[in-house]
């Protein structure tokens, strides 16, 4: 098993130009879903949103939203990923109901009172996106276990995202833009700095 995650990490590939052709099957798309599904999050509250793209007008929308990376319009299915805001605030249903979920019993209250002290504390939308980028992760590694290609979008223009799919901007953030599909183009070695240059033991 160590081995073929290994080599999973090693075939994942920054796709640029996506077989635009090329379909991909239901049951593999919903695999990727579900893998950012059961991502781990930040007192379990799941922050994300995922929104699937397949129509062509919106996939080139995007596009140009994003700087007109090529591979957002030519990508099978493009998820954008949203971030959730308004949920995350103490009094919401969803954060009463989440919470009651992972700290049930006697241990609520005193969660909902630490919640709260983070909350009003933190900057909450840099939070729950970066909480997003836990689940895209997973997504990506999902992609490529079924044989698909996939890129991180990190470019983009917010408010034109936004306006293209009708978000709610009290309501969501656009942490991160996932097209998959089959790549067009041929993987290049992976380009990584050592381990030695990266970690410190203390």
């Amino acid at each position: 098993m160590k081995q073929q995650l290994a080599e999973l990490f090693h075939r994942r590939y920054a796709c640029h130009v996506f077989e635009p052709s090329r379909t991909i099957a239901a049951s593999d798309l919903e695999f990727v879903l579900e893998a950012g599904r059961l991502s781990p999050s930040s007192f379990g509250l799941e922050h994300w949103k995922f929104m699937v793209v397949k129509s062509p007008e919106l996939k080139q929308a995007l596009q140009a939203a994003c700087f007109q990376q090529t591979q957002v319009g030519t990508a099978d299915a493009v998820i954008v990923i949203l971030a959730k805001l308004a949920d995350l605030h103490p009094d919401s249903p969803y954060i009463q109901k989440l919470l009651q979920r992972e700290y049930p019993g006697d241990q609520l209250a005193q969660a909902l009172a630490n919640y709260r002290n983070f909350h009003s504390a933190t900057d909450i939308r840099a939070w729950s996106v970066s909480q997003c980028h836990i689940a895209a992760t997973n997504m990506m590694l999902a992609a490529t276990a079924v044989g698909l290609d996939s890129c991180a979008i990190g470019g983009f223009l917010p408010d034109q995202v936004k306006q293209v799919l009708d978000i709610d901007p009290a309501q969501y953030e656009v942490a991160l833009i996932l097209p998959l599909g089959y790549c067009a183009e041929t993987p290049h070695a992976k380009r990584r700095l050592p381990l030695a240059d990266l970690v410190e033991y203390r």
